[in-house]
């Protein structure tokens, strides 16, 4: 993570700055730019690991510079600033590919934990791609049934039909699929997948949970990570034959 590239896109210059303080206690780079536009001027020069992007931008929005970004750049890192009330917005940004969203004001702390959590997914992702991890020799692959998970390629086969998946889904899956039957509460999926134990911000596991399924079931129509009304989620292996 040292020395990782970082984005702000902020239109508010103190509070630019204040996160650019913020980041730059972790080794981290920092650049800062006021607009979406400037964003991707800035994006087509230099290899970022990660963007912190305000949804409410002048001109493009950030919603729409997310849906950008990720269409073009999808190993880039995307976390959302939201104010607390833009619960819509947070959904369609998730929706969108965010991989995930922090609601001003926020402690340094929890800013500084999110971003170290998305730019470890990240380092792990690029790694498998250019196959410089450490796997153990008996965890290659994962199956249940037909659901087919081969880590030194980071892909996922549903039915012999690759998934196109996110780092944060792809780890999501692969938690749920060592744990078949167990079931875990949101607040538990955010610790040990996001790494973060911080309360309000369970919708993050509803929204990846949601995108994840809507994917697995474009191939597989028996659903089988399911919900546990009232404690949480599970995948069920005997839905995949």
């Amino acid at each position: 993570m040292r020395h990782e590239k970082i984005l702000i896109v902020e239109d508010d210059r103190e509070i630019g700055q204040l996160i650019t303080t913020q980041l730059t206690t972790l080794n981290l780079h920092v650049d800062h730019v006021i607009s979406a536009e400037l964003a991707l001027k800035r994006i087509a020069k230099q290899p970022y690991g990660l963007i912190l992007l305000d949804i409410n931008l002048p001109q493009m929005d950030g919603l729409s510079l997310c849906r950008k970004i990720k269409e073009h750049y999808p190993t880039i890192s995307v976390i959302l600033l939201t104010a607390l009330s833009s619960d819509m917005d947070r959904v369609i940004g998730l929706e969108m590919g965010a991989d995930d969203y922090i609601c001003k004001p926020f402690f340094a702390r929890e800013l500084q934990a999110r971003v170290k959590t998305q730019l470890r997914h990240r380092s792990q992702l690029l790694a498998i791609q250019n196959n410089e991890n450490d796997i153990p020799c008996n965890e290659q692959t994962l199956n249940i049934g037909s659901l087919n998970i081969e880590f030194s390629s980071h892909q996922v086969y549903l039915d012999e039909q690759a998934l196109n998946l996110t780092a944060t889904e792809f780890d999501l899956l692969v938690y749920f699929a060592r744990h078949p039957n167990h079931v875990f509460s949101r607040q538990q999926l955010l610790d040990k997948v996001w790494g973060y134990q911080h309360s309000g911000y369970e919708h993050t596991v509803n929204s990846h949970i949601n995108r994840l399924r809507a994917k697995l079931e474009q191939h597989h129509q028996a659903p089988f990570i399911e919900t546990v009304w009232g404690v949480g989620y599970k995948l069920n292996p005997s839905q995949l034959g």
